[in-house]
């Protein structure tokens, strides 16, 4: 792996807690409540596809790609007549800024700390002329407006950087010959064959952070019946065993799919260069620390605690 491609993979570690208290911290499950939207899931759909415009289920089940498309189903085009795509965005810039005020210890109405304004700056920095193209997700992101407060502007880089790199994780599942339902059956087998050894699966996995079936498949949407036919498949082609483990080959398959993902992540870094990346590692850090405190692991996303890498070496 080279230089630019394992700075991705430290820096992904950094900034997904930074997005992801949109998902997991209190203050913004409230703002989306607050907004009409009740229940989790209407404010994480409006919310996530808010960028792409108010769109039917059909592009976001292929941009978003593990759901089952009966879930996203559930939720648009209907929670468009609650809320417009505008006001989601607004909704969930508010409720992460709350969210990052309380894990900061910022109290509403004062400044933000210097060094959380230059985690932002330099984030920006990374994201400055970010090409969108193959990219549903990260490309609209990218095409917002960027906030003046510096803890939106926090947010909104690392929401940018989180969705770029997810545009192209979905793109290596793709290449790998993957549906939704089959990515998420050979993550949890990578991570199964692996808690045999106490060894992590890939950069998703930690020692004692696998994820389980029984975790993943009901948060998205899979039957019972689908989750055994994608495992079906997978065994078929060699990747799953019968007690639902990882083969060898089907560990390898998982590893090169997180390398290409890395890969397709790394242009920001190789662009600002090492000494910039190492720079805006040892700033982000203890914001990522903080923000990781609302985090539960394992999490659906994917991404272990910050201080389960050298994300500053």
């Amino acid at each position: 792996m080279d230089d630019a491609a394992l700075a991705a993979r430290r820096m992904w570690r950094l900034v997904e807690p930074v997005h992801t208290v949109t998902y997991f911290a209190p203050e913004a499950r409230a703002a989306f409540e607050a907004a009409g939207l009740r229940g989790f899931w209407r404010g994480y759909f409006a919310g996530r596809a808010a960028p792409i415009g108010e769109v039917t289920a059909p592009p976001v089940v292929a941009a978003f790609f593990n759901f089952a498309p009966s879930m996203v189903a559930v939720a648009l085009p209907s929670v468009w007549a609650l809320i417009t795509p505008a006001d989601a965005l607004a909704v969930r810039t508010a409720g992460a800024v709350a969210a990052l005020r309380t894990l900061l210890g910022v109290a509403p109405g004062d400044a933000a700390p210097a060094e959380v304004g230059a985690a932002a700056e330099l984030l920006l920095g990374s994201i400055e002329g970010l090409d969108g193209a193959g990219r549903p997700l990260g490309g609209p992101n990218a095409a917002l407006p960027v906030p003046d407060e510096p803890l939106a502007r926090l947010w909104h880089a690392a929401t940018v950087l989180r969705e770029h790199r997810g545009d192209g994780h979905v793109a290596a599942l793709v290449a790998a010959g993957l549906d939704g339902c089959e990515a998420l059956v050979l993550r949890a087998a990578a991570d199964q064959a692996a808690a045999r050894t106490q060894q992590p699966a890939g950069p998703r996995s930690g020692p004692g952070l696998g994820l389980r079936r029984e975790q993943i498949q009901p948060v998205r949407g899979w039957t019972d019946d689908e989750w055994d036919l994608a495992a079906a498949r997978l065994a078929g082609r060699g990747w799953v065993d019968g007690e639902g483990a990882a083969t060898p080959a089907g560990a390898a398959a998982h590893r090169a799919i997180e390398e290409v993902t890395d890969l397709a992540a790394a242009r920001p870094w190789a662009r600002i260069g090492p000494t910039a990346t190492q720079e805006l590692a040892a700033v982000l850090l203890p914001v990522a620390r903080a923000a990781a405190a609302v985090m539960p692991y394992p999490n659906p996303v994917g991404v272990p605690p910050p201080e389960s890498d050298a994300a500053t070496g």
